[in-house]
Parts: C-alpha cells; sequence; structure tokens
C-alpha cells in the first residue's frame, strides 16, 4: 500500500496503513479516493483563497460574483437562482449581497417581468473584478497540476466526472426514494 505504482506513499497510504493495523478487517480502499480527494481539496483552499483575498474577496463572494459573470449578459440572475446555485441558504446569500452591494460590485433591482420580485446584477466594476479574480485564480491552479501530464489530467478528469455523476444519480435515487 505505501508503494501505488512505484511511486511513494502519501498521507492516505499512511492512514490507511495505520487503520489496517488496528482494523485488519476493514477494507479502506474508499480512503484512496475520496480520502485524497479531501486531502487536495485542503491543501490548495488557502492558495485559492488568498487568490480571492488579494481582490478584496472571500470565496463565498468570488462566488456570488463569479455565478453572475458566468450566466452571461445581462448578468442578472434571481437571489432563488443564485442560492440554488451555489448551494447555500438564502440568509447565507443575503448577507453575501449585502456586502457586494456595499462594495458596488452588485446591486438589486426590480425585475422587469414582475415588478414584485427582485433581480441581482453584476456592475461594470464587479464584472471586471470577477474576471481578473478568475484569471489569478486559474493562473495559480494551474500550477498545482504539474505533476501530471496533459494525458493523465484528462484521464483524472474524466473519471473524477464519471464518479461525481454517480454519486449525484445515487443521491437522486435516494431523495426519490425518501420521498
Amino acid at each position: 500500500m505505501a508503494e501505488e505504482g512505484g511511486l511513494q506513499g502519501d498521507h492516505v497510504d499512511r492512514l490507511r496503513g495505520q487503520w489496517a493495523r488496528e482494523l485488519p478487517d476493514l477494507d479502506t480502499a474508499s480512503m484512496a479516493i475520496l480520502g485524497r480527494a479531501l486531502r487536495v481539496t485542503n491543501m490548495v483552499r488557502p492558495s485559492i483563497e488568498a487568490t480571492f483575498a488579494g481582490f478584496g474577496l472571500d470565496r463565498g463572494e468570488f462566488d456570488v460574483i463569479s455565478t453572475l459573470r458566468r450566466s452571461g449578459p445581462p448578468y442578472r440572475l434571481t437571489p432563488t437562482d443564485m442560492y440554488a446555485s451555489l448551494m447555500i441558504s438564502s440568509g447565507g446569500l443575503t448577507h453575501r449581497l449585502g456586502r457586494l452591494e456595499k462594495a458596488g460590485l452588485i446591486r438589486r433591482e426590480k425585475s422587469p417581468n414582475d415588478g414584485r420580485s427582485v433581480q441581482v446584477a453584476l456592475t461594470d466594476e464587479g464584472r471586471a473584478l470577477a474576471e481578473k479574480a478568475f484569471r489569478a485564480d486559474m493562473e495559480s491552479e494551474i500550477r498545482f497540476l504539474d505533476a501530471l501530464d496533459n494525458a493523465e489530467r484528462e484521464a483524472l478528469s474524466g473519471l473524477l466526472r464519471k464518479l461525481i455523476l454517480g454519486i449525484e444519480r445515487q443521491l437522486a435515487e435516494g431523495d426519490r426514494q425518501g420521498a
């Protein structure tokens, strides 16, 4: 386990080895994938957060303005569409929107289709900041992939996509069964 494919063992290998010693009857194969995915996330998160902080944003604020930016012109969404896309509570979104509006990055407008509802619009300043921050983030993140060549990146991406689709399907089936 410590040497997989000729590579030196990593943190997850060491954890699995400890569990194999303590609970030899337990299959820890899921840790080899899910544990590593969590470890990768935890290792790169500080760099990603530092990138956004360099633009005066936290991760949640970046998520809001980037969601608006990638929605395309006119860079406007309803709060309901936003919190569904961001997978956060409406209260969490309201707090973020308040901070972003105060900073001049978004504005809340009455919906042109329904005067009772509100849409969140990205300002020109917010659009420019979202683009700069995203470009810097992608430039920073690509360096973390230096250990993989292009073919390995494509293979890993494809396998992770397959895993995510399978998990999403299982979760959806569980939701339907629980309903």
